[in-house]
């Protein structure tokens, strides 16, 4: 199983990425919150991978963290109706840190905004990894009574963020990719305050 990929940025689309390792050249499927984090081509890149295994073909899928690799396993693995495809969408779609928020509190209306993902499907994604959502937190914070680990300060800041944007009238899904921008922008030690004034300008 290969779990990590480090190499050297060959060429980058919004949903996929080409690094060469070794001497090889390695086709990643890549979720556009991926492509958004990624170096200049040319640049040293590393990702996170999870290798999908098909009766006629084996394909890689590259995250920026470990977390959102393991998240993207949970989906296919867990949930019935989501498969490599619809996950990738999902994850392209809502940064983890809203994905984690919505699911905690059963926001089936959210996540069916994503493509590939109606109601029932969400009902199913709720009900199947509200417990599990956990797993893919950071294996320094402790768990909490209910099973999951807390979201750490960073997801925080991201979620309050986004949630202020949604207060003001902005999609989540806009609100999500704006402040994403603006997390790039800034770097992880920007406060919540300065992440809405950055994606409001």
């Amino acid at each position: 199983m290969i779990t990590r990929i480090a190499g050297t940025l060959l060429s980058a689309t919004p949903l996929h990425a080409v690094i060469e390792a070794g001497g090889l050249a390695y086709e990643v499927n890549i979720p556009v919150t991926t492509a958004e984090r990624l170096p200049q081509v040319g640049q040293p890149a590393r990702l996170h991978t999870l290798v999908v295994h098909r009766e006629d073909s084996q394909t890689m899928y590259g995250f920026t963290t470990e977390e959102e690799r393991d998240f993207f396993r949970l989906l296919v693995e867990k949930v019935s109706g989501i498969g490599p495809k619809t996950a990738l969408s999902v994850l392209s779609k809502l940064s983890l840190p809203v994905l984690h928020g919505a699911i905690a509190a059963g926001d089936v209306a959210l996540l069916a905004k994503c493509p590939g993902i109606g109601k029932k499907t969400a009902e199913r994604l709720v009900i199947e990894l509200r417990d599990k959502i956990g797993v893919t937190a950071s294996a320094a914070a402790p768990a909490s009574p209910g099973g999951a680990a807390p979201a750490s300060p960073a997801e925080n800041k991201i979620r309050d963020a986004v949630l202020a944007l949604a207060a003001l009238g902005y999609k989540a899904a806009d609100a999500d990719k704006s402040v994403r921008q603006a997390l790039a922008a800034l770097g992880p030690s920007a406060t919540t305050e300065a992440l809405i004034k950055k994606a409001l300008a």
